[in-house]
């Protein structure tokens, strides 16, 4: 198991994206890790608290990380990536290293790349993890607890006044325990700024406000577990809730709250606060 970052290659997808990706390890199965909404392959092994995680999960597998396209190392597009251009960039990288078969690993907005991978090539899906599900962008009476549209109004001008600042990380909603944690506020804000432009990433958040994967759901069988916060705040344990209850044979485990956010550290306070800076 490598100590440092291995090399950086690059897939083609079949409309000859190149899509920039990372092997970890050599373990006796797959495991390919769909990111949140953006990433940066190189840049995340800057982070001490990232590292063991990366080495913990290829000490047992062969751990496939990558960047989706238009965000990290991989080519910028034109428009935003569709939920299909996602599902090729997976595909294009597990191609290119003779992978036939992988469990799936996907976190926040990954989750429905995961999700829809595993409900299209079920062939070539051993199982599925998915961590704090995001299956729903907007709130309706299926899920009065998902984000509602002020929420987006709010945090769309929250990323416009600060985006790639400290500030704007959001770190502290996303990880609770990193609360008053300048050092990777900074760092959170470097890694943003890295992974998407603002303008890219004002794009990518207009996709996410549209997400409604809730129909595939029940059509997915591969075995799944659904992990989730009880105390998040930001993809509230609802979402998992939801998730588990709709997929066939899900397992759910609820992790227990390290932590509390407490006062103007919610979200919808930040984001107002952001707003009229």
């Amino acid at each position: 198991m490598p100590a440092v970052m291995p090399e950086t290659r690059y897939a083609k997808a079949s409309d000859g994206v190149h899509i920039g990706y990372q092997v970890v390890g050599s373990g006796p199965f797959d495991l390919i890790f769909a990111n949140s909404w953006c990433s940066h392959i190189e840049f995340s092994w800057s982070r001490p608290a990232i590292v063991p995680f990366y080495e913990h999960l290829s000490s047992f597998c062969r751990l496939i990380l990558f960047d989706k396209r238009g965000t990290g190392l991989s080519d910028p597009v034109p428009g935003v990536p569709t939920m299909e251009d996602r599902l090729a960039d997976m595909r294009a990288v597990l191609d290119a290293i003779g992978s036939q078969r992988a469990a799936l690993l996907g976190t926040s907005e990954g989750t429905c790349a995961s999700i829809m991978f595993a409900a299209t090539y079920p062939e070539r899906t051993t199982a599925m993890v998915l961590f704090s599900p995001f299956v729903v962008g907007r709130a309706d009476e299926d899920c009065p607890w998902a984000w509602t549209s002020e929420f987006w109004d709010l945090l769309r001008t929250a990323m416009e006044n600060s985006w790639g600042t400290p500030d704007g990380s959001g770190v502290e909603f996303c990880t609770p325990s990193l609360i008053g944690d300048e050092t990777a506020r900074e760092w959170y804000a470097h890694y943003w700024r890295s992974a998407v432009s603002p303008g890219a990433a004002l794009d990518l958040l207009e996709v996410n406000t549209e997400i409604d994967i809730r129909p595939v759901l029940p059509t997915v069988r591969v075995p799944t577990l659904v992990l989730h916060r009880t105390d998040e705040q930001w993809v509230n344990v609802n979402y998992g809730r939801y998730t588990a209850a709709h997929i066939p044979g899900a397992t759910l485990i609820e992790l227990p709250a390290p932590t509390t956010i407490r006062g103007s550290r919610t979200p919808t306070r930040w984001l107002a606060r952001s707003r009229s800076s």
